[in-house]
């Protein structure tokens, strides 16, 4: 049996760490897809406000199975 998947990007973020940011997107991810196979870590950044990190943002993309 052939498997097929299909790749997203999303932006998750958070106030703790990229890290949480990235698990933010893929918990989210995970309420209206199923069969989440993996995940790819593409870009994080930060916001900066009076010399500190206030928000932390990674940008994911997220792969799951498609039925064929």
């Amino acid at each position: 049996m052939s498997q097929v998947a299909k790749v997203i990007e999303l932006v998750g973020s958070s106030e703790k760490s990229w890290e949480d940011a990235a698990q933010v997107a893929v918990k989210t991810a995970a309420k209206t897809l199923h069969g989440i196979t993996g995940v790819e870590v593409m870009n994080m950044t930060a916001k900066v406000e009076g010399g500190k990190i206030v928000s932390y943002k990674t940008t994911v993309k997220i792969a799951f199975a498609v039925n064929v």
